[in-house]
C-alpha cells in the first residue's frame, strides 16, 4: 500500500497499487488536485486516522532529528499512517523523507530527488555560537534565535 502526501495529488501520482491517504490532506489541496483526491477517494482509496500513540512516536522521532518545527501536523499524520498501515509513504517533503527515514518507513519521491542520507539537525545560536542537539527558542546562554544546521 502507498500512502499519498498532497504532492501526489499535484503532480498526478499513479500507482496500480493500493493507496491510502488521511483526510487532512484533503484541505491541503485546490482545483484539479482536489478533484483527483475526490475521484481517488470514490473509487476506493482508503482514508487512515493514525491512533494518538503513533502520531506522539513520530513527534519524538521529528523531535531527535530537528525536522519537528518543520512539519505541520498533516505531515505527521501522513507519517503515522504509513507507519501504521506498514505502507510506502509518497512524498517530496525533506524534512518528512528524514524523519520516515529514521522509522525505517519506505518512501517514494515524486517530481523531487530524495534525500540522499537520514540526519539528526543540529541548532546554532546567531549570538555565541553555541550548538545544541534540540531546537529551543532561544539559545539558554545569551538569548539570541538558533537556526537549524548541517550536521555534517
Amino acid at each position: 500500500m502507498y500512502v499519498l502526501d498532497s504532492s501526489a495529488f499535484i503532480n498526478e501520482y499513479h500507482t496500480d497499487e493500493q493507496i491510502a491517504t488521511i483526510p487532512l490532506v484533503r484541505d491541503e489541496l485546490e482545483d484539479e488536485a482536489a478533484y483527483r483526491f475526490d475521484a481517488l477517494e470514490g473509487s476506493g482509496m482508503h482514508l487512515h486516522i493514525p491512533e494518538d500513540n503513533t502520531v506522539e512516536r513520530i513527534e519524538r522521532a521529528a523531535s531527535e532529528t530537528g525536522d519537528l518545527a518543520e512539519l505541520s501536523e498533516t505531515d505527521i499524520r501522513l507519517i503515522a499512517a504509513a507507519f501504521e498501515l506498514d505502507s510506502r509513504l509518497v512524498t517530496d517533503d525533506y524534512a518528512m523523507q528524514n524523519v520516515a527515514e529514521k522509522l525505517d518507513v519506505a518512501v517514494e519521491v515524486i517530481a523531487r530527488e530524495g534525500i540522499s542520507e537520514q540526519r539528526d539537525w543540529l541548532f546554532q545560536c546567531a549570538g555565541c555560537g553555541r550548538e545544541f542537539d534540540e531546537n529551543r527558542d532561544r539559545c539558554p546562554i545569551c538569548g539570541s534565535s538558533l537556526s537549524r544546521k548541517n550536521p555534517a
